[in-house]
This record gives structure tokens, C-alpha cells and sequence, in this order.
């Protein structure tokens, strides 16, 4: 850092004292494209189930989703990312329905292409909403540590991936933390041709305790049970290994890296975008929102205020883009206040 003036003749506070100024000398900006909203969806018509753990947030059925939809592209929310709610019957060891053509995601991903052609469309790719053990991967039934297998999950994953491109999405995110999945994937979807199919990779997601709200969404809490995942996501005590992740997702196709969660991890946001310089993304959890909305619900803090500042933060760290569940709610925020 340059050495500057001393006190009094370096008064910090000169470019403090008025709204212009400050506005002059800031240094970071948070605007409706870089938001991302996720959205929960479920079978049925006309269907809401609010989600108790996220208040203000609901699984809803494709009918109620387009017009989520359509409200993103009027506030200018580049882009929505695609979480199902799987009906039990459709689970399974295998994870079969994950690249069913005629499931949930690519008929949802059909529908939101068709009307809102320029919105953009990301799916998740990771076997835990299919999984009848709630693991993200395949899992051997005769091996008593449930360990789930790298090399077989990474074809499962290539098939969920080029299933929902196909279908028309935009971005294939996988999430399952699974060793060279990229690759696999990049392979999958150029042998049929889909080579602007981006890969937004979950390239440092960690072994948290801030998904929790999430798992009750998506209804895989209850099949992960007891178990937990600390065999594939990383440990939240490490840096430098999310730098090496990040490195090998680089070398292996991918587009977008992202870091999830987001406000415990704003380091690692910082060193993937200084050290690596590549598009930065980050998820602001489910349990990030939780926390933010109970305080606000009781009185302790302020919903709009806090949000905001929570989301400047995550560009402060350097990330290009967000996706947060207030997403909605801070465009309508950003575009009242213009």
C-alpha cells in the first residue's frame, strides 16, 4: 500500500461528508445483472408449498413458476437456476429419473425457454434430489461405509447434464463435487454438438452446516437422514485447496466457477477472482437468507438494509455474479430507489 499524508492534512472523513462524494469514490456496485434467483419447483398445477425454514420462499408448480419468471425478466434478473422437488416414487438408488427426458427439469426447462427465450436458464446437476439415501452420488448397496463412488457417479452426471441441455438450458451446474466431473461433462455435451452449453461449476462448495434449509426444500433432508457429505464437499477449515479446485475445474472446460456458501467464505471469493481471474460466482445459502429474515421478522434488523449490504459485500469480495434468494426483492428494491 502507497504511504499517504498524516493527519490533519489526510482527513478521511473530506470524501465522507456529502452524497455526491461518496458516490464519486465508490468502489463497488450492485446492480439487478448480478443477481441470480433459485427457484424451487414441483409437479402439479397451480400448486405453492411455502417452505417454513425460508420464509418468503416457496416450491411451485411450472404454471406458478412462469410467472416468477416473467417478474425476473421485468426487473431485469438475468437469469433463474432450477432446483426440483422430486416426488418419492421417482427417487431411487440409481438416481434414474435424473436424466429422465420427459422429467420434471427438462419439461420445466422446455416451458421457461419457449416463453422467455431470453432469460436465462440454469439447472443443477447433482443426483441428491433422485437419490433414495439423499447423496449426490451413486453409493454401493453392499458397502456398509455408504461411500459414494467417484468414476460410476461421473456417467450418471453426463447424462443428467446433456439431458437438460437438450431440453434447452442455458447452464449446466454441477454440484455434486465429484473428482473430474467438468471434463466428463464438457465430453458429454460437445459429442452431441452442445458446445455453447455452459458449465457453471460449484468448484469450492463446502461441507457447511448453512444448507439446511435448502435440504427441506428440496425434500432430501429426510432421505440423507444422519449422513452427511464430508467424503466429497470441502472442509470448511481450508484455502488453499478451494484454489486448487478452482484450478482444475479451469483446465477441465468449465465457464463460471462458483463458491458456495457465500458471506462465511468471502476470502476464498476474493483469492479464486484475484488469483484466477475468472468469472466469480457466489451463493448466498439458504441459511444465509434464514438468518437474515428471522432477525428481520423479529424486529432486530432491518430486511432491506442488511440484504443489501450483505449483497454489496459478495461484489466488494469480487464476485461477478450472486445467486440469492432476495434476488427478487433487491431488484424491486434497486428499481424503486432509482
Amino acid at each position: 500500500m502507497r504511504p499517504t499524508p498524516a493527519f490533519p492534512s489526510a482527513r478521511m472523513r473530506r470524501m465522507r461528508r456529502d452524497d455526491f462524494s461518496r458516490r464519486l469514490m465508490r468502489e463497488s456496485v450492485l446492480t439487478t445483472n448480478d443477481l441470480i434467483y433459485p427457484v424451487f419447483v414441483l409437479e402439479g398445477q397451480d400448486a405453492t408449498q411455502a417452505v417454513p425454514s425460508m420464509p418468503g420462499v416457496s416450491r411451485v408448480s411450472l404454471d406458478n413458476l412462469l410467472r416468477v419468471a416473467e417478474e425476473a425478466q421485468t426487473l431485469g434478473v438475468p437469469a433463474l437456476a432450477l432446483f426440483p422437488v422430486i416426488d418419492a416414487q421417482h427417487k431411487s438408488e440409481g438416481a434414474e429419473e435424473a436424466w429422465n427426458p420427459d422429467g420434471l427439469v427438462p419439461r420445466v426447462v422446455r416451458a421457461l425457454k419457449e416463453r422467455f427465450p431470453e432469460l436465462g436458464v440454469i439447472t443443477d446437476v447433482a443426483l441428491d434430489p433422485y437419490t433414495s439415501h439423499g447423496q449426490d452420488g451413486l453409493i454401493d448397496p453392499a458397502d456398509p461405509r455408504g461411500y459414494v463412488m467417484n468414476d460410476e457417479t461421473l456417467e450418471a452426471l453426463a447424462k443428467q447434464a446433456l439431458c437438460h441441455a437438450q431440453a434447452g438450458a442455458d447452464v449446466v451446474a454441477p454440484s455434486d463435487m465429484m473428482d473430474g466431473r467438468i471434463a466428463r461433462i464438457r465430453a458429454e455435451l460437445d459429442g452431441d454438438g452442445r458446445i455453447y452449453t455452459r458449465i457453471l461449476a460449484y468448484s469450492a462448495k463446502y461441507a457447511s452446516s448453512f444448507y439446511g434449509p435448502f435440504r427441506d426444500a428440496v425434500g432430501s433432508a429426510g432421505n440423507l437422514g444422519k449422513g452427511n457429505k464430508y467424503t466429497y464437499q470441502m472442509d470448511p477449515a481450508n484455502s488453499d485447496e478451494a484454489i486448487r479446485e478452482v484450478a482444475l475445474d479451469i483446465a477441465e472446460g468449465a465457464d463460471m466457477f462458483m463458491v458456495k456458501p457465500g458471506m462465511p467464505y468471502l476470502d476464498i471469493v476474493r483469492r479464486v477472482k484475484s488469483e484466477l481471474q475468472v468469472p466469480t460466482y457466489a451463493y448466498q445459502v439458504s441459511g444465509e437468507y434464514a438468518m437474515l429474515k428471522a432477525a428481520a421478522l423479529n424486529g432486530w434488523l432491518d430486511e432491506k438494509a442488511c440484504a443489501m449490504e450483505a449483497l454489496l459485500s459478495f461484489k466488494r469480495a469480487g464476485a461477478d455474479g450472486i445467486l440469492t434468494y432476495f434476488a427478487l426483492d433487491a431488484a424491486r428494491w434497486m428499481k424503486a430507489g432509482a
